[in-house]
């Protein structure tokens, strides 16, 4: 049984879904309804079912304390379109 739900969004963001939601074929609800789905089922199975492969490279690297992920993906983001 579907029942409606009003949500208080900014303007850009409800347009930007729009569209996202057009070019992806649904419709906004279907991809709220989704997204809530999706967050439901991770909370109650705990970790994601990861792949064999992604299983035995869990734990296989060690970054130091210091290490800012975030930088260094900005930086090679920066010299991908340079």
């Amino acid at each position: 049984m579907n029942t409606k739900l009003t949500l208080t969004l900014e303007k850009d963001v409800i347009a930007q879904a729009k569209e996202y939601a057009k070019q992806k074929g649904l419709s906004l609800s279907e991809m709220v309804e989704n997204y809530f789905v999706l967050l439901t089922q991770s909370a109650n199975t705990g970790d994601l079912d990861l792949t064999p492969t992604v299983k035995s490279l869990k734990g296989s690297f060690s970054a130091p304390d210091d290490f800012d992920y975030k930088l260094v993906l900005r930086e090679q983001i920066a010299k991908k379109h340079l």
